[in-house]
C-alpha cells in the first residue's frame, strides 16, 4: 500500500462520516417536526385520524418523488414525537442513530427507561441494526436490570452506568440450560453444541474430545 495519501484519505473519511451524521440528524428532525404537527393537529381536533392516509395519498400524487412517506411511515413519525416529546434529555441522542435504529427502540420498548438504555448503547457501541436487534430481542435491559438489583446500593450508586461496565452479555438460550446452572454446566453445554456443530461437517473434520492436553 502506498502510504504517501494515507493523511489525505483519513480528513477524507472523516468529513463523509461528519456528512452522514449531519444528513442523519436533519432526517430526524424532519420526521420529527412531521410528527409533532399531526399529532398536535389531532390533538386539537383540528384534524382526523383519517389525515395521515389522506396526507400519505396527497404526497404520492402531487409529489411521486418523494418517498419514504407512506401513511405506515408517517403514524411512527407522530408514534416518534409522542414517546420522546416528555423527555428533552434524550433529544441529542435521538439524532445520533439512524431513523431504523430509533424505529426499532420506540416501537419495542416499553418504557423511557428502557429506550434510554438501548439509545446509549446504540450510540456507544455503534451497533448495526442487526445488533441491536438481536440485544433486544434478547431481553438485554432486563437482564442488565436483574443483574444491577444484584448488587449492594453502593456498589449500584458507585456504578450508575453499569451497562457499560458489564458490557459484555452473553446469551445462551440455545444451550437450553435451566435458570440456576453452575460453570460446569455451561461448560458441557456449549462442548456439546461444538461437538455437534463439528460433527455435522463431515469425515473431514474430528472431535477429538471434550478436555485434551496439549504437549508444549
Amino acid at each position: 500500500m502506498d502510504n504517501r495519501f494515507t493523511d489525505i484519505i483519513l480528513p477524507i473519511k472523516q468529513s463523509r462520516t461528519s456528512a452522514i451524521k449531519a444528513v442523519n440528524a436533519e432526517l430526524i428532525n424532519l420526521y420529527w417536526n412531521i410528527g409533532e404537527h399531526i399529532s398536535k393537529k389531532i390533538e386539537q381536533s383540528e384534524w382526523g385520524d383519517s389525515v395521515v392516509t389522506e396526507l400519505a395519498n396527497f404526497i404520492q400524487t402531487h409529489e411521486p418523488e418523494i418517498k419514504g412517506f407512506s401513511d405506515k411511515n408517517i403514524w411512527r413519525m407522530k408514534q416518534f414525537y409522542e414517546a420522546y416529546k416528555d423527555f428533552p434529555k434524550l433529544s441529542t441522542l435521538l439524532r445520533e442513530i439512524s431513523w431504523s435504529h430509533n424505529l426499532a427502540i420506540f416501537s419495542r420498548c416499553r418504557n423511557v427507561e428502557e429506550r434510554e438504555f438501548y439509545l446509549k448503547l446504540a450510540k456507544k457501541e455503534n451497533y448495526s441494526f442487526r445488533e441491536l436487534d438481536r440485544q433486544i430481542s434478547a431481553s438485554l435491559f432486563e437482564r442488565t436490570m436483574i443483574g444491577n438489583i444484584k448488587h449492594p446500593p453502593a456498589v449500584r450508586e458507585s456504578n450508575k452506568d453499569i451497562s457499560i461496565t458489564f458490557k459484555d452479555s452473553y446469551v445462551f438460550e440455545f444451550l437450553n440450560l435451566p435458570d440456576q446452572h453452575s460453570e460446569n454446566d455451561l461448560q458441557r453445554g456449549l462442548v456439546r453444541q461444538m461437538k455437534n456443530f463439528i460433527l455435522e461437517l463431515g469425515k473431514d473434520f474430528l472431535f477429538i474430545g471434550e478436555e485434551f492436553k496439549l504437549q508444549p
